[in-house]
């Protein structure tokens, strides 16, 4: 909005001074410059996957105190590597704020793994021997960052969630396998 008022001032100012050629100048580059405006979109949806020149697909999910990922959505292609780079922002130590990425499978409830997790501390909230996981990052505190890969499963739409106890209702997405 102010970028709008500014620029009808520049221009009001301009054809006062009687530079034809300054506003017929300004006049052609406001018709070839689109201008938007949008509501504040979430930052959460504005991440994409950067696929490199071996058609891995990268992906870098940041964390942080307040128990929020950045990314919430990531599209990849059955079959296609994976590559995760987990990052906790905050300060706060794996023990009081620990943060992870786990992938679930089809069909397995966030909340209903969520409780077999918080039994898990020993294991990074992690159950052992568990058949519910695609893949998982390791658990991590504040200042640190951990890289997992894996193999994109066949197309569907699955749950990721942050396993330390109680975070998974806040830290949650979605990995669309097409």
């Amino acid at each position: 909005m102010k970028y709008k008022i500014t620029l009808a001032l520049g221009l009001l100012f301009l054809v006062s001074c009687g530079k034809d050629q300054q506003v017929n100048t300004l006049q052609k580059t406001l018709k070839e410059t689109k201008v938007v405006t949008t509501k504040k979109k979430n930052k959460t949806e504005d991440k994409t996957v950067v696929v490199d020149a071996n058609g891995v697909a990268n992906v870098t999910i940041t964390s942080n105190d307040g128990m929020r990922f950045d990314v919430r959505k990531i599209n990849v292609s059955s079959g296609q590597k994976v590559r995760l780079t987990l990052t906790h922002t905050g300060k706060l130590d794996k023990r009081i704020m620990g943060h992870n990425v786990v992938f679930l499978k089809n069909g397995v409830k966030p909340s209903a793994f969520a409780v077999k997790a918080a039994a898990a501390r020993d294991n990074d909230y992690i159950p052992e021997e568990t058949t519910e996981v695609i893949a998982h990052t390791k658990m991590i505190g504040g200042g640190e960052t951990t890289v997992i890969e894996f193999i994109a499963p066949e197309a569907g739409t699955y749950n990721y969630i942050c396993s330390f106890p109680g975070h998974y209702a806040m830290m949650k997405g979605k990995l669309i396998v097409e």
